[in-house]
């Protein structure tokens, strides 16, 4: 009998209960289902993550890595830098703890360095040309999937060095420039063009001038808010974007021993962190709202207070002076939002870093016909990620999104798919997802109490320099980690159908090729599917 597919069952009481259900008709049956981990579900760079986890289990650690490349070309990237959106979903962190997904992804992409492990070059040439403008996160997957679909790709960027934020932000502790340029170079030699130092003013005529069929814009948001502070002295205000940079860039800005960072953002942690680096023996963070409002990840918040800088809560700076400042005292009124009080007091400080937030520069873009904006963004189909112009993308920091470096990976992917189909002339199409595999779904009868792995990292009294906070793991600690992730919603073929089954009703068909139905042997009794630690059987009224 020809195995079923998945039908909509939520009409039908009961399917899921084994009680009852048995007798001389048939009414249910069960069916094998492949339903989405939650992990995968949540990840901005659309990455595999249960089946390149599955690979690193069987010891296929380079099979893992390709899975993963895939969708994602910067493993050892993102297992530094990435917030792992995908840990905060994983179903195993209502047992003992998330699966430490980011440091298995660290796992491979330093393997991969290790062993020079090399993308394969596209099958086929389409004749194509994609310019893209940014050699940020955004643009550099962009190209990196477009060289793979086999069109000739140009990117062009302002800056000495590929690698946008990821090198002129993130400071070097927490992401080694030898790590960035390894993983950009092979992108590089895929046949990917990168123009330096190259600045767009006019993207019509630049498209026109190298003949380009398409474009992706992926400008960073290398631009500070700024906003009016009464100072005698404006040298002693420099704003966090360009603080960084020059750091990144290897200057060694003069800031005193005393920094203050106005603002609560992740790059309001790193600038302060990178004031104790530099020397400053105080470094305050000054926010206008309470710990609990800032939109700094949690984690990067800590490090900051491990190392040191202060936090000073409910503040707003109102007036700079010479080796000081003046703040106001913030209330939350009754809707929460923070209200000045009228009251004021004096900090010291030499130096005070803006970090009120980025814009993108945009404006270049605002001379062509059509181009459609929300502030310093493009606004853009968030089907195709094509703006108002035909044959021109935009993605990462250039449209309404979440600015980071994994949200920017799945938009230069995206598109890349997009871009793709637009050269080819076909609609874009839209795959269906399978249901989530959530908590509730599961029957763990058979999880392990393995704690999750914990990194090394420098004692603090070690850090006070750039070199890099935290380790990776070995072999055995990658292999062991991965082995925490429950399969949520895919077959693991443990055999508790085949040897809960009755009535042999199941049939083995061979490591890696899972199972089948015998329905001339079901009775529907659901056994098999009561005991299936995934979820990975369903049943279905009988048809």
């Amino acid at each position: 009998m020809d195995q079923p597919t998945r039908r909509d069952i939520s009409h039908l009481p009961d399917l899921g209960s084994s009680r009852g259900r048995v007798g001389p008709v048939r009414v249910r049956m069960p069916i094998y289902v492949d339903l989405l981990p939650p992990c995968n579900q949540a990840c901005p760079a659309g990455e595999n993550i249960q089946e390149w986890l599955r690979l690193v289990k069987a010891s296929d650690d380079l099979g893992a890595w390709r899975e993963l490349t895939r969708n994602n070309p910067f493993p050892a990237i993102h297992g530094r830098v990435c917030y792992h959106p995908c840990e905060t979903s994983c179903n195993r962190i209502e047992l003992d703890g998330a699966v430490s997904i980011h440091s298995v992804e660290r796992y491979l992409g330093d393997l991969a360095i290790e062993k020079n492990w090399q993308f394969s070059p596209p099958s086929y040439e389409s004749g194509r040309r994609v310019l893209i403008i940014g050699s940020g996160p955004s643009g550099l997957s962009a190209a990196y999937h477009l060289r793979m679909l086999g069109h000739q790709v140009e990117v062009h960027d302002a800056s000495d060095l590929p690698g946008g934020m990821m090198r002129y932000g993130i400071p070097a502790y927490r992401l080694p420039r030898d790590i960035l340029d390894i993983e950009i170079d092979r992108i590089r030699n895929l046949g990917v063009t990168f123009v330096q130092n190259h600045t767009v003013s006019d993207l019509i005529a630049e498209r026109e001038a190298g003949h380009f069929d398409a474009v992706f814009v992926a400008i960073g948001a290398h631009l500070s808010k700024r906003v009016d502070i009464p100072t005698r002295d404006a040298g002693r205000i420099v704003d966090a974007v360009s603080f960084l940079r020059d750091v990144a860039s290897g200057e060694t800005p003069i800031i005193g021993r005393r920094v203050a960072v106005y603002g609560g953002g992740n790059t309001a942690m790193d600038a302060a962190r990178v004031a104790r680096r530099l020397g400053a023996e105080e470094s305050i963070v000054v926010y206008r709202r309470t710990q609990h409002q800032m939109p700094a990840h949690a984690e990067e918040h800590d490090e900051a207070v491990r190392e040191g800088v202060k936090m000073n809560w409910l503040r707003t700076i109102s007036e700079v002076d010479e080796g000081q400042m003046q703040v106001e005292i913030m209330e939350l009124n009754e809707a929460g939002k923070a209200v000045g009080t009228g009251r004021f007091e004096t900090l010291e400080a030499d130096t005070v870093i803006l970090a009120l937030g980025q814009e993108a520069d945009s404006k270049f873009l605002a001379k062509i016909p059509g181009m459609a904006f929300d502030g310093d963004v493009v606004e853009v189909d968030p089907t195709t990620l094509m703006t108002n112009v035909p044959g021109i993308f935009a993605g990462g920091d250039a449209v309404p999104s979440e600015r980071t470096v994994t949200v920017g990976v799945g938009h230069g992917k995206k598109a890349a798919r997009m871009i793709d189909a637009f050269l080819q002339g076909r609609p874009a199409l839209h795959v269906p997802k399978h249901d989530l595999a959530g908590f509730d779904k599961l029957n763990l009868w058979y999880w392990g109490d393995d704690r999750r792995a914990a990194q090394p990292e420098l004692e603090v009294e070690q850090r006070l320099n750039f070199d890099e906070i935290v380790g990776g793991l070995s072999r055995e600690q990658a292999r062991t980690e991965a082995w925490r992730c429950l399969s949520c919603g895919n077959c693991i073929e443990c055999d508790g159908c085949l040897g809960s089954c009755p009535e042999d009703a199941v049939i083995k068909l061979g490591k890696g090729l899972r199972y089948r139905y015998d329905y001339t042997k079901c009775t529907g009794c659901g056994t098999c599917y009561e005991q299936c630690p995934v979820h990975a059987i369903e049943m279905i009224a009988e048809r």
